[in-house]
């Protein structure tokens, strides 16, 4: 299962940006039918892995979280490619920005793809794997 939802709850029920969604319909992407949410507590035992566009949300979702839960959060980008680094917020910028959001976001998103897809390819040995 796969979800979004942020660390403040300003936006509940709002679409996204019309911004984002038009840099998303350029690339035949719908996602005019989100609405966003909160990080709900539940969160934390629903999800295996749970990503933080900025270091400013890992550390909100790190104060959240279980300190069982604290092990699964990680910089997305550091996390997908091995990047370190925060994904930029575009609100306050141009539609330059979030085309460059959203390509920076596809590219991590298809590095993490294809790591995910890997780690659950690897057979089982009870070794810890090197792909995570």
């Amino acid at each position: 299962m796969l979800d979004s939802a942020g660390t403040g709850g300003w936006h509940t029920g709002e679409q996204p940006d019309r911004r984002s969604i038009a840099v998303a319909a350029q690339h035949g992407v719908d996602i005019s039918g989100q609405r966003a949410r909160k990080v709900l507590p539940e969160d934390f035992s629903r999800f295996d892995l749970i990503l933080g566009m900025d270091r400013s949300n890992v550390s909100d979702l790190k104060a959240l979280a279980p300190q069982d839960a604290r092990e699964r959060i990680h910089l997305y980008l550091e996390f997908a490619q091995r990047t370190a680094g925060d994904v930029p917020d575009p609100y306050y910028e141009d539609q330059r920005a979030f085309a460059a959001v959203y390509r920076m976001i596809r590219e991590a998103s298809e590095a993490l793809a294809k790591r995910l897809e890997a780690r659950a390819s690897a057979p089982a040995s009870g070794q810890a794997s090197s792909t995570m």
